[in-house]
């Protein structure tokens, strides 16, 4: 489909009922964490909850290396634990930000403190993390590792404090939360026999074993559990890693090990623009016949969650690499750029070919509250499910699409290397063509 043709016929998202949900929102969730108050008190036996399901874990990274590390469990909805799972589950079922804020101030966080290395913060001569399979530590990894949600008995020191984290661009928002004095297990978990091997082997580097569990089937929202409660790597380097640090670095193994297969492969043949819209977020996504490159240029509306000034000029910001990759860790644009980027080779694996690639986000006014970078990779990673436009060349393309931005092709091409037609001369220059 020509790109005009397919520009002109993608649906407009629902903006009126997105702004009156947006407009309700405080509403909403003040409701959500009387819900939660109420289930909270019929669920409480003494100051233990008895029978409850934790789907997920956190680890916090305040105060690093003593650290928070919690337990998430729904109270009084235990037998839908997994629909409280954030994963790929949320962007198939539609799930629109008050959604996601629902199921997130319906999960108790139950937490206590411990260090990256040791899951005691009073002795740094207890076990190591690696060495931790019981006490409140030990309990975490076990629900890290499983492959369903585990009931648990939950011992609290204090009632929730009902406030609501917004969370970041890349961590999702977190409900209520209380001080944990203990957890034992009322079930033994079943763990897949792929994640007993990668715990097993003493010798495996983190990298390694994440590839290997991604190989067979394991989606990245599982492989950072596994990772942030200590439970992979070699056995003497194992150690918590907070949330939002293991969920970047996922993404990025995963996408460094697939742009290594996809860079031996044939270029596709043809301009392709790929759109899609969730959230109050738009995204555009530009291959072209070349080399592998990359490219996210994101823009945020005034009004937005991380541009709130509604005075204040579109915030633009990107981050790039080239065929041989990046050498350091990006700034700039954060979580989103690794998960963005492994939609993008996920799709080139699949079809066996390599590209250049410019992915274009625009955060409007709409996205009233971050649910987390999963909606950035959950929505590249759906962008190649529908049709597409092609264009003549990749400037065509972007040229064309940038009329639908908030920002003009002149500012664009002065933040955009792959708009400007810079990264392809230093990828070429670099390696001697």
């Amino acid at each position: 489909m020509r790109l005009d043709d397919y520009i002109e016929d993608l649906e407009p998202d629902e903006e009126a009922e997105r702004r009156r949900l947006a407009k309700e929102k405080s509403y909403a969730i003040t409701d959500h964490l009387e819900e939660f108050e109420q289930r909270f008190d019929s669920a409480l036996s003494g100051d233990s909850l008895v029978g409850s399901t934790a789907p997920s874990i956190f680890v916090g990274r305040s105060n690093y290396p003593d650290i928070p590390v919690g337990l998430l469990s729904p109270v009084g909805d235990e037998d839908a634990a997994e629909e409280y799972v954030t994963d790929g589950n949320w962007y198939q079922q539609g799930y629109d930000i008050p959604d996601v804020l629902q199921r997130r101030t319906g999960l108790l966080n139950s937490s206590k403190r411990a260090n990256v290395d040791s899951p005691s913060i009073a002795s740094r001569m207890a076990p190591s993390v690696h060495d931790t399979w019981d006490g409140f530590v030990g309990v975490q990894r076990e629900i890290a590792i499983a492959g369903k949600p585990v009931d648990l008995e939950i011992g609290l020191d204090d009632a929730p404090d009902l406030g609501l984290d917004a969370g970041t661009d890349v961590a999702t928002p977190r409900g209520p939360r209380a001080n944990a004095r203990n957890a034992e297990l009322r079930e033994n978990p079943y763990v897949p026999k792929q994640v007993k091997k990668t715990l097993e082997d003493d010798d495996w580097q983190a990298q390694g074993a994440m590839t290997y569990l991604y190989r067979r089937g394991f989606d990245v929202y599982e492989i950072n559990s596994i990772l942030s409660a200590g439970a992979l790597g070699e056995t003497k380097q194992r150690r918590l890693v907070p949330t939002r640090w293991s969920i970047t670095a996922v993404d990025d193994t995963i996408g460094q090990y697939l742009r290594g297969g996809i860079r031996s492969k044939p270029s596709i043949d043809e301009v392709q623009v790929w759109a899609n819209e969730y959230m109050g977020n738009r995204y555009w996504v530009v291959l072209a016949p070349g080399n592998w490159e990359f490219e996210l240029v994101e823009m945020k509306a005034p009004g937005s969650i991380w541009n709130p000034n509604p005075g204040d000029d579109v915030w633009l910001q990107s981050a790039s690499e080239g065929y041989e990759g990046r050498s350091s860790y990006v700034e700039e644009t954060a979580g989103a750029y690794y998960a963005a980027r492994l939609g993008v080779l996920e799709y080139l694996e699949s079809i066996g070919r390599q590209a250049k690639c410019l992915v274009l986000r625009e955060v409007s006014d709409d996205y009233w509250a971050p649910v987390g970078v999963w909606q950035v990779r959950e929505s590249v990673r759906n962008a190649f499910e529908g049709e597409y436009g092609e264009a003549e060349t990749f400037h065509e393309a972007v040229a064309e699409v940038s009329t639908q931005l908030p920002v003009s092709y002149a500012r664009l091409r002065r933040k955009s290397e792959l708009a400007a037609g810079l990264q392809s001369n230093l990828s070429a220059f670099s390696r001697g063509g």
